[in-house]
């Protein structure tokens, strides 16, 4: 629920326009009558538009409202999906049965829904060779193949090439 939600006599303006428990609109009344009517049918009135000019206000259980709107953003912060960016750290001098490992390990990242960022990270005097960091990521393409796509292709960020990449769509 967002912000505090005015109610009865909390409305401090002098004029709203009322909408009826039905939805009808009643028109612009004085917020005193409107606070009585809602105590004479044994609603609330709670400000729905407080933006507007004059506010909105509407007939209604102040009590059942906050439960929807409660119910309303626990189902919206349900049916979100967060994608996580996992990363798999590799080195030049990774051997083809370590880079089948980290391949395995980046396909099941891929199928949990993640993202998966592949760094190739070079010390010293390996920075002079950043080529076969390059092939590195090449090697790693091919063994993943179909199961991959690529998001951003390998480029060299200091002292590492990195490349991101997201699950295939399955048809």
């Amino acid at each position: 629920m967002k912000g505090n939600v005015r109610v009865n006599r909390r409305i401090r303006v002098p004029q709203v326009r009322l909408v009826d428990e039905q939805g009808h609109m009643v028109g612009v009344i004085s917020t005193s009558d409107a606070v009585q009517m809602a105590e004479e049918r044994g609603f609330d009135l709670v400000e729905v538009a407080p933006a507007a000019n004059p506010p909105v206000c509407r007939l209604m259980d102040f009590g059942q409202y906050k439960y929807e709107l409660t119910k309303k953003a626990k189902e919206a912060k349900k049916k979100q999906k967060v994608i996580k960016l996992k990363e798999v750290k590799v080195r030049p001098k990774t051997d083809e049965g370590d880079l089948q490992t980290k391949c395995n390990n980046i396909r099941k990242f891929l199928e949990e829904g993640d993202k998966v960022k592949v760094s190739v990270s070079f010390r010293g005097r390996e920075r002079a060779h950043m080529e076969v960091g390059f092939k590195v990521v090449d090697r790693m393409k091919i063994i993943l193949g179909d199961d991959a796509e690529i998001e951003k292709d390998a480029s060299q960020e200091g002292n590492a090439i990195t490349m991101i990449l997201f699950r295939t769509k399955k048809k």
